[in-house]
């Protein structure tokens, strides 16, 4: 979602801003996977390290490995490294240890979480950065905090923005969605409107004292308003591990597979409400001016709090029922479009980051994305 933008923005650019795409392969499902770069228009990748599952060190070891050998052999002006993913710090250490310009997108976000490991990959890959673009304005006040140089800095907006506006008009009908799957729309998407839920976080989904009353809670919420859920392959499991599957046997509560990007974007655009533990989600409800309820303490994403339509709730039961009655209420927030949230960013940064490479020793023969 962040990567398509950009690459479409540097063929575009004038002149063109030439280009290797790797992926890592740490998001492993094939069939996701393929989905997602046909969705987004994607071109194919260039290089794939196919490096799939593990644990965290495990997969930014594996990444760094795999990573290194391609440096020597195309020999980068810079590496292009988005988001707070492990490939993301290990492609960006693996550069640091080689003398290879890092260029980060979506860089400063923080949540003060140090339990979560997407904040520990978002401060070390942005000390290791050449140069920062942000989503929006706290982001500098965090990394000027951190000693980060401002001129190593731009204010662009956020990316995953241009991928929405871009795909909206192509989103999955919610109808089609559920039918694809097996359900009946009209169980679901009916003239009083449905909610859409995810959950993937291991704070909410690993321990049984956190998850079933989530379960429960959620459960409750659906005789107010029939809810989607979106079961993260992590969740599924988790719920069957522990023996919850019955909570959610409900006539009200739609249990699908990971959706695509298209399908997930309908979802969205069509719901009265959106309960999540997602960082990206928080972005594009804001965008799409639909109430969203996250069930997190906290988010690197504050802006999405201070002028879009997210509410912290936590994983508190009556948080999450006191925000899901104002929502239905009509007292859900409206929220408003965060400055640079307009689907240019990407263009932005191909303008910025050419410069920037002007300025830069010629050892290297080529940009790296």
């Amino acid at each position: 979602m962040k990567m398509a933008p950009i690459l479409r923005a540097f063929d575009a650019h004038h002149p063109a801003i030439p280009t290797l795409l790797v992926h890592t392969g740490q998001h492993y499902d094939k069939d996701m996977n393929d989905r997602l770069f046909v969705d987004l228009r994607l071109p194919h990748p260039d290089l794939n390290l196919e490096v799939g599952s593990g644990t965290h060190a495990v997969q930014t070891a594996e990444v760094m490995r795999r990573f290194e050998p391609l440096l020597d052999t195309y020999r980068p002006s810079c590496v292009l490294v988005v988001g707070d993913v492990n490939s993301t710090l290990a492609c960006a250490l693996v550069c640091a240890k080689k003398n290879v310009p890092v260029v980060h997108v979506e860089a400063g976000l923080r949540s003060y979480d140090r339990a979560m490991p997407e904040e520990i990959n978002r401060l070390l890959t942005d000390q290791i950065a050449d140069r920062l673009y942000t989503t929006e304005r706290s982001a500098h006040a965090n990394l000027a905090r951190e000693g980060v140089a401002e001129e190593r800095v731009r204010f662009v907006g956020n990316v995953m923005i241009d991928s929405l506006l871009a795909n909206r008009e192509h989103a999955r009908a919610p109808a089609t969605t559920l039918r694809l799957a097996g359900l009946d729309p009209a169980l679901v998407v009916g003239a009083s409107g449905y909610g859409v839920v995810t959950l993937h976080r291991p704070s909410n989904v690993d321990r049984i004292e956190t998850l079933a009353p989530l379960l429960s809670v959620l459960r409750e919420v659906s005789e107010r308003v029939p809810l989607v859920f979106a079961l993260h392959p992590r969740t599924r499991a988790n719920i069957e591990r522990f023996g919850l599957s019955e909570g959610l046997a409900s006539r009200r509560i739609a249990l699908l597979p990971p959706q695509g990007y298209l399908e997930m974007l309908g979802l969205l655009a069509g719901a009265k409400v959106v309960l999540s533990d997602s960082g990206g989600l928080q972005e594009e409800t804001t965008a799409l001016g639909v109430p969203c309820l996250t069930l997190r303490e906290n988010t690197e994403r504050p802006i999405t709090v201070e002028q879009g339509t997210n509410t912290l709730v936590g994983s508190d039961p009556q948080a999450i029922r006191r925000g899901v009655e104002a929502i239905l209420a009509g007292a859900g927030k409206n929220g408003r479009i965060p400055e640079y949230w307009d689907g240019r960013a990407a263009q932005r940064i191909a303008a910025d980051l050419a410069r920037w490479l002007l300025t830069q020793p010629s050892q290297h023969t080529s940009l790296h994305g």
